[in-house]
């Protein structure tokens, strides 16, 4: 049986990762309290992940603008992974929601599953200075990983790459 588990509000919410780039494996990590719960994903979802936040976050200073106090006071956060790392499941798909009452932002992560099989859930609640300060984070995680080929926009090993722009010659 699935089941939902709620961290609200999250004390800790983070993407990380451990490896080296080209093998890096990105990590969603939240806590509320003791209780942390970490899930594995794919990279390309931690860059959608910071581009649906900062939409929402765009969205949302339109629509329910915060108190400038809310806006001026910095946030300092540890956003290191929390030893041990030992993930809950595989992000299937995620979803992004709003809770005016509490001007809470939260996250909902699903479980990569196949298709009948119901997935867990975890559901990370957080403020919206919280995520603002998570979005430039993970585009930093997201960025630290191998340099980009010029040529044909793909990933560089360190080993060397193959470019198919350059006529099949490494460099």
């Amino acid at each position: 049986m699935a089941s939902h588990i709620e961290l609200n509000p999250v004390s800790h919410l983070t993407i990380g990762t451990i490896g080296p780039p080209g093998k890096r494996v990105f990590y969603l990590q939240g806590s509320r309290g003791a209780q942390t719960i970490s899930l594995t994903m794919e990279k390309e979802q931690a860059r959608m992940m910071a581009e649906s936040f900062a939409a929402l976050l765009d969205e949302l200073n339109t629509q329910h603008p915060m108190d400038t106090r809310e806006l001026s006071e910095p946030i300092w956060l540890d956003m290191r992974l929390k030893e041990p790392v030992e993930p809950l499941f595989r992000v299937g798909n995620m979803g992004l929601g709003y809770n005016e009452e509490t001007n809470q932002v939260v996250l909902v992560a699903y479980e990569l599953v196949d298709e009948g099989v119901e997935p867990n859930v975890v559901s990370f609640w957080a403020t919206r200075p919280h995520i603002k300060a998570l979005i430039t984070h993970i585009q930093e995680v997201v960025s630290a990983g191998r340099p980009i080929c010029g040529n044909c926009g793909q990933p560089i090993d360190p080993e060397g790459h193959f470019c198919p722009h350059r006529n099949g010659h490494a460099h």
